[in-house]
């Protein structure tokens, strides 16, 4: 359910058959025919109505001989899809799972300025691996939008032990045992607090990053942990940063530089899903994250660095306030 087109392509060149289910509003137009390339099928189903979305379940999995249920994202399609697949048979994890790592939603608020890392964790057979913590840039005040994300964060030892401390708890204690998640964390003076926690890879590129930065490939990893591997996971040896194009609001005219981005020695990865007469998504909107670029650094300072350089790289003709 839900899942990225490197996902797929990875899990089918361990020699997993994949069958993908996407509502379709949800798939952007430019990556539906690579989710689809690398499936065995790419399916839509209307995510709203949770009847058909069952019965696509249990229709594919019956179908196909499907032994795993996997959901990739988040939303309100995650506990609809658990319960169908718990069912069958087919779910590592029970839904009473994602019910509480639900029920804490809207508990776990912080001051929007308190300094914010994401950690990755792979768990398998109940035992929870902590693949690595990744830091969030941002415009700083008044709003504090998130602008990319830096892996690994530039934190203590101290800090990751009271960090994975924090984080582990709250998996235990929802009872998960298998899977990918993806933990958002304040660090606040008195202490780290769980913003959310979600069953799922990291977005915007932070599987990239952990690669970049540690040579480890958490998206290979959730496969070889479906065989039962656990995963030994590198310290790091350089830094890897996915920054989002800060572009202002408006509608495109005109644009040029993605391809000096993309043959940049230092870029890793680069998005500009955009057209001419494409409307743009002010900063701080989730939208505004479809265009990245994704750099790797000996230092914090030198992807920063890289990172504006191919902001700057970037021509867009954008006209404010056009509809």
């Amino acid at each position: 359910m839900m899942p990225s087109h490197q996902l797929v392509r990875k899990g089918a060149e361990r020699g997993f058959r994949i069958w993908s289910v996407w509502d379709p509003s949800q798939l952007e137009a430019d990556l539906a025919p690579r989710v689809a390339e690398v499936s065995e099928e790419l399916l839509f189903t209307d995510f709203t109505d949770e009847t058909a979305l069952r019965e696509t379940i249990a229709r594919t999995a019956r179908r196909n001989g499907i032994d795993a249920v996997l959901h990739c994202g988040h939303g309100g399609s995650v506990l609809p899809v658990v319960r169908e697949a718990w069912q069958l048979g087919l779910s590592p994890n029970p839904p009473t799972v994602y019910e509480r790592l639900r029920s804490h939603e809207g508990e776990d608020r912080a001051p929007a300025e308190a300094p914010r890392v994401s950690v990755e964790t792979l768990t398998v057979n109940g035992i929870h691996h902590v693949v690595g913590m990744t830091a969030q840039r941002t415009t700083g005040p008044p709003d504090f939008h998130v602008t990319g994300h830096l892996h690994p964060a530039p934190l203590t030892d101290d800090e990751q032990k009271f960090i994975s401390a924090v984080v582990e708890e709250r998996l235990t204690a929802s009872g998960y045992h298998f899977g990918p998640a993806h933990t958002e964390v304040a660090l606040l003076p008195y202490g780290p607090r769980i913003v959310s926690c979600r069953a799922h890879l990291g977005g915007d590129r932070i599987p990239l990053l952990v690669e970049i930065a540690r040579g480890f490939d958490l998206e290979a990893a959730v496969f070889t942990a479906l065989l039962g591997s656990r995963p030994v996971v590198p310290r790091a040896t350089q830094y890897g940063e996915t920054g989002f194009f800060l572009l202002p609001e408006g509608r495109l005219e005109t644009y040029t530089g993605t391809e000096d981005i993309a043959v940049t020695p230092w870029v890793r990865g680069a998005r500009f899903p955009y057209t001419a007469g494409d409307r743009i998504a002010p900063v701080g909107d989730p939208r505004a994250r479809r265009a990245y670029v994704v750099v790797e650094g000996s230092t914090p300072e030198v992807t920063r660095e890289r990172v504006a350089k191919a902001r700057q790289d970037l021509i867009a003709d954008i006209r404010p306030g056009a509809r």
